[in-house]
């Protein structure tokens, strides 16, 4: 039989193959198959995940590794997607260019809602579907809805315990069960990338770079001076050096720019080579301080390598996340609120505490109300007792008939789902 993987990036990878090696997808009795996907802006001038340094150590696993892009190119695969009179067709043709003789035992994704992982479960029929997840956005919810096709076929959620004691959102409405990938298996794989990170300076703090514009969360010129108020905070803290790590599909503007900051600010500023993972940065270099906006690589750094870590940006970006279900929300959400805040003088500020389930139960429930109804009450008493400051729009409150508004204030005295459906009526009818 044929187990179908597809990553594409090489934490997703680095968490696949910790649960290929913990027996998660059982004994290795048939062809294993690696789809990889270079979902940057640009891919053409970005290297993809099979070329990384850091690939080699976890291509053993798989016996054959292919490209996405090149099977549907010159197309995005982030932007393709079949039409419903060509699956059939574009399936057959896929079973064929991947030497299918039947259907596959498994197929194992990232990001099932969009593509191209949702493009595969569509062309890929008839097998049960894994999903595993890449990061924080596990604990937001759902980003689309899922046909029955492919959200029937969904056997369970694979993820790193990135917040202990906090459950996934994502497809639990679907009633797909969450297992957790063992820290101790994650770390064992990341001891055996062992990108070289030798030549670069230890000790010193690392900048972690993102895409938010390229994601049209902040503009170009907002973005730089995130990373220029990172690197001020550094060298008000005193700081006369620092790592900055650039996102691998960001190109190469973010480092040029920050170095013109740090030129003004007399600060030595190294740029780590984009295919170096910030993982192994963290085990070989072991930072003074981790700053960055609210990338997972933050959150890893702070669980896995016990490294102070600080957030910049993350209340104008809670402010810029649109529609308001934005997947990023969670992760945006999740470190704005646990996290240490640096700011442009240098001093760290801790956030206030925090019961973070509620808060991000909460949040889902703003998210994704009409899928996730059950997070009502929990909604409505975190904003009732917290407010609706940071991490919540008026409007949407106002939408849902939460407290903090004059919607939410008469909801508050008939919350019963009769109540509700008496105010839709009266409404409806007037």
């Amino acid at each position: 039989m044929t187990q179908l993987f597809y990553a594409s990036t090489l934490f997703g990878a680095m968490t696949l193959a910790a649960a290929i090696d913990e027996g998660r997808f059982g004994p290795r009795d048939g062809r294993r198959i690696l789809i990889v996907s270079n979902n940057a802006a640009i891919p053409e001038i970005t290297p993809s995940l099979d070329e990384t340094p850091g690939f080699a150590a976890l291509r053993p696993r798989f016996d054959e590794v292919r490209s996405w892009n090149e099977i549907v190119a010159p197309l995005h695969p982030s932007d393709w997607k079949a039409r419903v009179i060509e699956v059939p067709m574009l399936g057959r043709l896929l079973r064929a260019y991947l030497s299918l003789d039947e259907r596959p035992s498994e197929l194992v994704v990232e990001s099932i809602a969009v593509p191209p992982a949702r493009t595969l479960a569509g062309l890929v029929k008839d097998c049960p579907i894994s999903v595993y997840s890449d990061g924080l956005m596990s604990y937001g919810p759902t980003r689309d809805p899922l046909p029955a096709e492919i959200s029937g076929r969904i056997g369970r959620l694979l993820h790193l315990d990135l917040v202990p004691g906090l459950t996934p959102l994502l497809l639990s409405e679907y009633g797909v069960p969450a297992e957790t990938v063992p820290d101790r298996a994650f770390l064992d794989v990341l001891g055996t990338v062992g990108v070289d990170a030798g030549g670069l300076p230890a000790g010193q703090p690392m900048i972690l770079g993102q895409y938010l514009s390229a994601l049209d969360i902040v503009t170009p010129e907002e973005e730089a001076e995130l990373h220029a108020g990172m690197l001020r905070g550094l060298a008000a803290r005193g700081f006369g050096a620092a790592l900055f790590k650039p996102h691998p599909a960001a190109g190469r503007r973010h480092a040029q720019q920050l170095r013109e900051t740090a030129h003004e600010l007399g600060v030595e500023l190294t740029v780590v080579a984009e295919t170096v993972p910030a993982e192994s940065c963290f085990a070989a270099l072991r930072p003074a301080l981790v700053v960055g906006c609210f990338s997972t690589a933050l959150v890893t750094a702070r669980r896995y390598f016990d490294l102070p870590v600080a957030t910049v940006g993350g209340e104008l970006v809670l402010d810029r996340l649109t529609p308001y279900e934005n997947s990023n929300r969670i992760p945006a959400t999740i470190t704005d609120a646990t996290l240490p805040r640096l700011s442009a003088d240098g001093s760290l500020e801790d956030p206030p505490p925090v019961d973070l389930a509620a808060l991000v139960g909460a949040v889902g429930y703003c998210m994704q109300s009409q899928v996730y109804p059950r997070l009502r009450e929990t909604a409505a008493a975190y904003v009732d007792g917290h407010g609706p400051a940071r991490y919540f729009k008026r409007q949407r409150l106002a939408a849902l008939e939460l407290p903090g508004t004059p919607a939410g204030a008469a909801s508050a005295r008939e919350v019963s789902p009769l109540g509700r459906l008496r105010r839709r009526l009266s409404r409806a009818l007037s």
